[in-house]
């Protein structure tokens, strides 16, 4: 990269997948943004938990999914064939599936609602959960008027889920308990 700015964006367009130019505003760049800003708290996470976790490689392999979720959204399906790039693998949902299924069998059984936190990487792992559901609304507005391919909604809804339970899981594993949401008293 020998340079960062092509000052192309400087009136609010920018360019997709293809060339096509397009608002910074629209419903497609906010999908795919979302997904950027996914991607980097899923880095501050990483951060967080211990280079020796169990869950780093496939954290680091949902950032890589992250990007080609970012390439299909970034490719107008209407008027551009979508690359390679922007093709997530088969088994990727699956694999999420199997992951919170396994860690759930190691976790107590859930006794309510509960409140975001606990520790620092668990506490973080609920943001990157919220943001993935607001990165689930945007994609689903988004396929409301343009072509987006079902596995990416299926990924990024099934995605939110394991960043819960992995939450859960953190805090299990540092012993720390979970507060459970409970009705205000007056």
């Amino acid at each position: 990269m020998t340079k960062i700015y092509t000052r192309r964006g400087d009136k609010g367009r920018t360019s997709l997948v293809g060339g096509v130019r397009i608002n910074k505003s629209s419903a497609r760049i906010e999908a795919y943004g979302t997904i950027d800003e996914l991607t980097s708290h899923l880095g501050l996470l990483l951060a967080y938990l211990p280079s020796v976790d169990d869950e780093r490689q496939l954290l680091l392999r949902i950032q890589s999914n992250l990007f080609i979720v970012g390439s299909h959204l970034a490719t107008d399906l209407s008027q551009t064939p979508l690359p390679p790039s922007g093709q997530l693998p088969e088994g990727e949902t699956e694999l999420l599936e199997q992951r919170i299924d396994e860690i759930l069998s190691l976790l107590p059984e859930a006794q309510g609602f509960v409140l975001p936190g606990g520790t620092i990487a668990a506490a973080q792992s609920h943001v990157c959960r919220t943001v993935c559901r607001r990165a689930e609304r945007r994609i689903a507005a988004l396929a409301e008027t343009d072509i987006v391919g079902h596995e990416i909604i299926q990924y990024v809804n099934r995605l939110s889920d394991y960043l819960f339970v992995l939450a859960k899981k953190i805090n299990f594993n540092a012993a720390q308990q979970e507060i459970i949401w409970q009705k205000p008293c007056r």
